[in-house]
């Protein structure tokens, strides 16, 4: 059963193909899902794979040797494993977003561009440090610096996050232009294994999203001037980072959902095939699942179609309007994709919320509790109520 198509017809021949690749990735996905939610571990059979299909590299322009592959195809992707693993689907979504990142706003140096074609030809993994010290999800100010000496660059970062920093093959990350400049004056740098080392310290002992591995480091990293990119981050941030990111996690999250769904309508199903036909008392919950889900793709899909009308136009991608739309479809899709599995958990009844059995939907719930945390929804909401204060309210449905 499909439940979300977000490709366009002009689409449909590269989208047939990727979609038949990530579905082989999400079998081996949801072959190793509960093992890795039960050990806490890195989905490594489900990376792998990931490798072995040449998808970690999709997203790249053809001509730095990746496939071209539109954000819009790439959130088919993140909701294909969404359905089969929520930590395989979020680092995928966080990887696609680095590069989004690099290809957007670094190409045209020969070492980046040299980068970019090494992902795609080596289906190199890239992790995101974004969060930092007491900052926590305040991504927007940096309290570490580069420091340029001669010809390197350093950088010494306690990160309270690096989702599956241990297992990657980058990082990318951000932080403050130099050590005089203000904590939000921040540039996006890119360093390979070779140039740094982890130092643990804290753990991942969480209700969900185990297998995301999303360890605290100290980062200590050291590399050439032109890993750091000379866009302002605020620019990165605002037409790259939060538009790809909150389109690849929300479908990520609606995917989680979407398997949900999936088990309470086959518990339906079977209830009332034993009741003679008669829908058992739980199935106004399954309709309710439904509905929540058909919402969060509808948001999706508004949200792909404001962002590919916005293109590369600096104009668009800045303007209140975009930046609001595209904001709060993180937390609507969050908030959405909780209610939709929660209402899957009681259309099932106990077989929902039992940890074992073919209708269980526990881990899903465990899972899709982390959307509205993932840098707080009531963090976006206060920023984003600021930034609207002084914007006018609309006077019509249309203007």
């Amino acid at each position: 059963m499909t439940l979300m198509q977000l490709t366009r017809p002009d689409e449909t021949a590269d989208a047939n193909d990727l979609g038949a690749r990530a579905a082989a990735v999400a079998e081996i996905a949801a072959a190793h899902a509960e093992a890795v939610d039960r050990e806490a571990r890195f989905p490594a059979e489900a990376v792998a794979a990931l490798k072995s299909q040449r998808l970690l590299g999709a997203g790249i322009p053809i001509e730095l040797g990746g496939e071209g592959a539109s954000v819009r195809m790439l959130a088919e992707v993140c909701f294909t494993l969404g359905r089969a693993c929520a930590s395989t689907a979020m680092i995928y979504a966080m990887h696609q977003t680095k590069v989004a990142c690099l290809v957007r706003h670094g190409r045209g140096d020969p070492w980046r561009d040299h980068l970019i074609r090494r992902v795609a030809e080596e289906q190199l993994l890239l992790a995101s440090s974004t969060t930092e010290g007491q900052g926590g999800g305040n991504v927007r100010f940096s309290a570490a610096a580069i420091v340029r000496e001669g010809e390197a660059v350093t950088l010494e970062r306690a990160a309270t996050v690096i989702s599956y920093g241990a297992e990657a093959d980058g990082i990318v990350t951000v932080a403050r232009r130099d050590p005089e400049a203000a904590a939000s004056d921040q540039v996006l740098c890119v360093f390979l294994k070779s140039d740094y080392t982890l130092e643990r310290l804290n753990g991942w002992e969480t209700l969900g999203m185990r297998g995301t591995c999303s360890n605290g480091y100290r980062l200590v990293a050291r590399g050439r001037p032109e890993q750091v990119l000379a866009a302002r981050y605020g620019e990165v941030h605002n037409h790259t980072m939060t538009p790809v990111s909150h389109l690849l996690w929300s479908s990520s999250w609606t995917g989680i959902a979407a398997g949900a769904v999936e088990r309470a309508q086959a518990y339906t199903r079977t209830a009332m095939r034993g009741a003679g036909g008669v829908a058992p008392p739980g199935a106004v919950h399954y309709a309710r699942a439904v509905s929540s889900l058909n919402q969060a793709r509808a948001l999706i899909r508004q949200g792909l179609d404001r962002f590919e009308a916005a293109g590369q136009d600096s104009a668009a991608l800045s303007a209140l309007d975009f930046q609001t739309a595209i904001t709060m479809l993180k937390v609507e899709v969050s908030e959405l994709a909780v209610a939709t599995v929660s209402s899957a958990m009681r259309a099932n009844g106990l077989a929902g919320y039992r940890q074992d059995g073919a209708f269980s939907v526990g881990r899903a719930l465990r899972d899709i509790l982390s959307a509205p945390v993932m840098i707080h929804n009531d963090r976006i909401l206060a920023n984003l109520a600021t930034a609207t204060l002084m914007s006018p309210v609309a006077a019509s449905l249309d203007a």
